[in-house]
């Protein structure tokens, strides 16, 4: 697009319907709310349509809609469809929400999560084409059409539309399938839609009637072809959710790779939609990325960890069997080692916990050394509260810092101690039981259990 181009400079609204039953999915959380990537579909979806900048955002909801108003708050408006007679009639209530609207508005579908910004963008600019279409349609072409409605156009034009169940023999030998997105003008979409009849097999109104109606009004209505029919894959089952996050993980793991990260087994790991990786990255296999993880340059994330709501920073070593939970901060050069589980806990620069250990709400000092088997008790049944290691403190194995409590600079915890006062800079603090030594108690005792055993049988 040009700067001066009416497609730039018209205002957009997206129009999403989401009024669905679902029940294919046999749940009871609403079909457009099943994540992929950990992320609702239809937030994929909207997503996309917002680098468009969308001045108004309208979903048409109804069964479960309550569901869609608590998800989605005050970023879109919420139309409700009750009965539900159709995607026309489904279109039709947004009206209200759009009333005073002059724009253009695309027609998306919440369970087609993966439509592209730049399909959308390719939509609306053939809109503002210069033979000026009343409708502008998006179509793909699948390696089986099977149910699909198809798209009858000529050199980009649309001659006609149609669903498959109305459709003639020769119809339906057409390849060319209509995805369901439209691109439409606000002051023409509503007007064509009262026009919409449903007189079909479903005795439903088919939002591909205003097609129909527009061309028989002599207007052209243009259709876009996406590549990509994956792109336009609908999810109406959890067999198709799952292919859906396949397909989405595939492509996800190449991205990665292309932009200088190793996965040694890359069909083994799982990204979240917001996973970020720098250059050199390493990810050994059955690695999973939850939500809000970021690492950096050059740090290695051993095989089996689980990593959420965290940050990794330069050369960092985590795992194998490693778990990093929301509010974790990794340092440069930090390391967590087999079996140890960090939350809401910093590990500065250099900081290690190489084994079995739990770190909650912590804030570890520089080159700090947490031994095997240590644990932050940071939970009282009521309460969290915070433990403090100095830089280079020594914890040593099997101890338990009982929070709130400060181990200062350099300072060493005996193993096995159960810390919970404060320990000073440099001080060591050693929290046992006295040792009672019995000699020979031991060989009496086993003497004993033996006679014992054996006057038994």
């Amino acid at each position: 697009m040009t700067a001066s181009s009416p497609a730039e400079t018209a205002p957009l609204a997206t129009v999403v319907l989401a009024a669905g039953k679902g029940t294919r999915m046999k749940s009871d959380l609403h079909k457009v709310l099943h994540p992929i990537a950990g992320r609702p579909m239809v937030e994929h979806l909207m997503a996309s349509a917002a680098e468009l900048a969308p001045a108004r955002q309208v979903v048409v909801a109804g069964h479960g809609r309550e569901q869609l108003e608590k998800a989605l708050g005050d970023r879109a408006t919420i139309a409700v469809q009750d009965p539900q007679l159709g995607t026309g009639h489904a279109v039709q209530q947004a009206e209200g929400a759009l009333q005073g609207f002059d724009g253009d508005v695309l027609i998306l579908y919440g369970d087609v999560p993966f439509v592209s910004a730049a399909t959308m963008r390719a939509m609306i600019d053939r809109l503002h084409g210069a033979d000026s279409p009343a409708v502008v349609v998006l179509a793909f072409e699948p390696a089986d059409a099977l149910q699909y409605g198809r798209v009858i156009a000529e050199d980009g034009v649309v001659k006609k539309m149609v669903e498959h169940k109305d459709a003639t023999e020769a119809e339906r030998a057409c390849t060319l399938c209509n995805s369901g997105l439209m691109a439409v003008r606000s002051v023409e979409l509503f007007g064509l839609l009262a026009r919409v009849g449903n007189a079909n097999a479903q005795g439903e109104y088919y939002l591909t009637d205003i097609v129909n109606i527009a061309n028989a009004d002599g207007r052209t209505c243009a259709v876009v072809v996406t590549p990509d029919a994956d792109e336009v894959a609908g999810i109406n089952s959890r067999g198709e959710l799952a292919e859906a996050e396949r397909r989405w993980q595939e492509r996800r793991r190449i991205r990665a790779m292309a932009e200088g990260a190793t996965l040694v087994a890359p069909e083994t790991v799982w990204f979240a939609w917001d996973t970020v990786l720098g250059r050199d990255v390493t990810v050994e296999q059955n690695v999973v990325f939850g939500p809000g993880v970021s690492v950096a340059d050059g740090a290695v994330i051993h095989a089996f960890c689980h990593l959420e709501g965290a940050r990794v920073e330069s050369g960092v070593s985590i795992g194998p069997f490693a778990r990093l939970r929301p509010g974790a901060v990794l340092e440069e050069k930090s390391r967590v080692g087999n079996f140890v589980e960090v939350k809401n806990a910093v590990l500065h620069k250099g900081a290690k916990a190489n084994h079995l250990t739990y770190l909650g709400d912590a804030d570890v000092g520089e080159g700090a050394n947490i031994g095997a088997g240590t644990i932050t008790c940071n939970y009282d049944g009521y309460f969290k509260h915070k433990t403090v290691i100095g830089p280079r403190a020594f914890i040593g194995s099997n101890s338990a810092l009982i929070a709130p409590v400060k181990i200062g600079a350099d300072a060493i915890v005996a193993a096995g101690s159960a810390v919970s006062r404060d320990v000073a800079d440099g001080e060591l603090r050693l929290v046992r039981a006295e040792q009672l030594i019995k000699p020979g108690w031991a060989d009496a005792f086993h003497d004993a259990m033996k006679r014992k055993k054996a006057e038994k049988k």
